[in-house]
């Protein structure tokens, strides 16, 4: 059987799919993830095969201009204007960004890209002729390979957010800036008729889904390469805090986002042993800041340290929220956008964390949350609850079950008019 992937520009909206592909190939199958240049070696590093053809837009762009946008609706949380969309430095004012001039001046160019990304991912699945295609949920072009080669497509959720949302400023459905779905005769975009979508969310956290058949599966973390450190194995003296701040923040929300001193002074009166988890700019923030019992950490993956860890707090992004719950550990989720607060709410509703609006928070409030979520044992018990659903859940080896019977039921077909 033939798989075809194809994910957006953004390592976290396919991690989640890394161990489905490792289960499809283990079995016998061939996988290949129509993918941008930029994501060829993540995959490689990943154990999968790129085919690096797509030419769409960056999606730190379209963070920045998200959150552009919801600041023009009253929906950006900080009193500072967001980021420029375009170079990513500080705005003075909304006004200082033309947001219908940089459209005007720059649509036909975006169009043009879109329109290559969106023929070039067709050209290669007519040629490649997959018998089955899994995409991320705001790929546009796995969207459209759903409806013009006529096999079975799935869209493959990446945490609670699911196709039935409805959050304001919560944008997911992707943008078809080439208008592939007119050209090739497939309708509008959109979620309404998709098929099957895979979620890796325990019954607690289920999203809505537009009419879909629901595809359960375990949500196995993917979070990289790595090794684990020698000295985890050593049994900590007092309760041990992961602090994880994903780079992504930084760069759609800017540096005012940058909570991490706030989180670590909160902690230093708990009288907890702190890892932090950081990269780039956001790890050269903290150097010589580090007070005792503080250990700053980068690249190791996240799915290695939280196991041995008495709480996680983050900034809600989908690939924590899911490996915290795959670690049974409870989660304090200090949000900036629409999606993390969405995240960080459906894990406090089922127990297992709070959630905290990071534009907001003052010191007192984080090292309240951190010291209820460590010594209120609801909070852990629900947050195992949680890992015991998770595990529970078919692997996603058994997920390779299900999408050979899809296979078989429907030939291989690769139809749709191009015009």
């Amino acid at each position: 059987m033939r798989v075809l992937f194809t994910v957006s520009d953004w390592p976290g909206h396919w991690s989640a799919m890394v161990p489905l592909g490792w289960a499809l190939q283990a079995a016998g199958h061939e996988v290949r993830v129509v993918c941008a240049p930029s994501q060829e070696e993540p995959l490689a590093r990943a154990g999968l095969t790129a085919v690096p053809v797509l030419d769409g837009w960056d999606m730190a762009f379209q963070g920045r201009l998200q959150n552009y946008l919801n600041a023009g609706k009253d929906l950006w949380p900080y009193p500072e204007p967001p980021l420029h969309p375009v170079t990513g430095e500080p705005l003075a004012d909304l006004a200082d960004f033309d947001l219908g001039g940089w459209f005007k001046e720059n649509v036909p160019v975006l169009s043009e890209r879109a329109r290559r990304s969106t023929d070039a991912a067709v050209g290669f699945a007519r040629w490649w002729r997959p018998d089955v295609q899994v995409h991320d949920l705001v790929s546009i072009e796995g969207l459209l390979l759903g409806r013009v080669l006529g096999i079975p497509s799935a869209v493959h959720l990446w945490g609670p957010a699911g196709t039935d949302e409805h959050e304001p400023g919560l944008t997911l459905v992707p943008v078809d800036m080439s208008r592939s779905f007119e050209r090739y005769a497939v309708g509008e975009p959109g979620f309404d008729r998709l098929t099957h979508v895979i979620d890796p969310n325990p019954a607690a956290l289920a999203p809505a889904l537009l009419g879909a058949e629901r595809l359960p599966v375990r949500f196995v973390p993917y979070n990289g390469p790595g090794a684990v450190p020698g000295w985890l194995a050593e049994l900590p003296e007092r309760p041990r805090v992961c602090v994880v701040w994903g780079t992504s923040v930084s760069e759609m929300f800017g540096e005012v986002s940058f909570t991490v001193p706030k989180v670590v002074e909160a902690l230093s009166d708990l009288g907890v042993e702190v890892v932090l988890t950081l990269t780039g700019a956001d790890r050269d923030r903290m150097e010589g800041e580090l007070p005792d019992g503080v250990r700053l950490l980068e690249r190791v993956p996240l799915h290695l340290l939280l196991p041995h860890c008495d709480l996680v707090v983050h900034h809600g992004g989908a690939g924590c929220v899911m490996t915290a719950l795959a670690a049974g550990v409870p989660q304090l989720a200090l949000t900036n956008g629409v999606e993390q607060r969405l995240n960080a709410d459906r894990i406090a509703a089922a127990g297992a964390g709070l959630g905290l609006s990071n534009a907001a928070v003052e010191v007192a409030q984080i090292r309240a949350a951190a010291e209820r979520l460590l010594r209120d044992p609801a909070h852990r018990a629900a947050a195992e609850r949680l890992r015991a659903e998770n595990e529970a859940r078919p692997a996603p080896a058994d997920l390779v079950r299900t999408l050979e019977q899809l296979a078989a039921r429907q030939p291989a077909a690769v139809g749709g008019a191009h015009r």
